[in-house]
């Protein structure tokens, strides 16, 4: 399991927020209320909560927290390379960020694809932005995870690797601030979500396929 997103990628911003903070102390002890502020609101962005994974067989969770903008039917020609229905997930600045594996299985496809950064709520940014590809398969079903980035979020991490054996829930990275996250299932998907439901990675059952 990873070690937690303040560790892994949260110091270096949170170090340039304690200098500034001191900087401003300095000019003036008032100002640097509004480091503190800024201190704070990274502290909570990067938390990284301890989430028990308990799911049936079959089970497809959630790769991300954050609200179901649009559930629909696409030609995925990435990974996939079938018809497949897309869940998109908006991740405000409030949400966990972190990106976890909806299946058990193994990475078998990444892809990182340079973009623009318009805001995560238009509904183009999901062409247009910056992105990241994450491809798993099982036995029994592949999916593919697309980690994009917004207005705000100005990097993709991607903790997943090729060939990495991932369990149900393992975190394959994350998006720094307002973003949002697409998943791409086969078309015989049950999906057990509908638009405007709120998601928790790791834990909310999406979809369920046959065994």
């Amino acid at each position: 399991m990873k070690k937690s997103a303040l560790i892994l990628e949260g110091l270096p911003t949170l170090g340039i927020s304690l200098l500034l903070t001191i900087i401003l102390f300095i000019i003036n002890p008032w100002l640097s209320i509004f480091g503190f502020g800024i201190i704070l609101f990274i502290l909570y962005f990067f938390r990284d909560p301890e989430r028990t994974i308990a799911s049936e067989e079959g089970d497809i969770l959630s790769p991300a927290d954050g609200l179901v903008t649009n559930i629909f039917t696409v030609e995925e020609n990435n990974y996939l390379k079938q018809k497949a229905i897309c869940v998109s997930i908006f991740m405000s600045p409030l949400d966990v960020h972190i990106n976890r594996s909806p299946i058990k299985g193994q990475v078998e496809y990444i892809k990182y694809q340079k973009g623009r950064f318009i805001p995560a709520t238009k509904p183009e940014s999901h062409e247009v932005n910056e992105k990241n590809f994450i491809g798993i398969k099982n036995e029994d079903i592949k999916v593919l995870v697309v980690q994009i980035a917004g207005i705000m979020a100005r990097r993709i991490v991607n903790w997943a690797r090729i060939e990495q054996t991932l369990d149900k829930g393992d975190k394959i990275g994350m998006i720094k601030f307002s973003s949002g996250t697409q998943i791409y299932l086969p078309v015989d998907t049950a999906i057990t979500i509908k638009k405007g439901d709120k998601l928790l990675s790791g834990i909310t059952v999406i979809g369920r396929y046959s065994k």
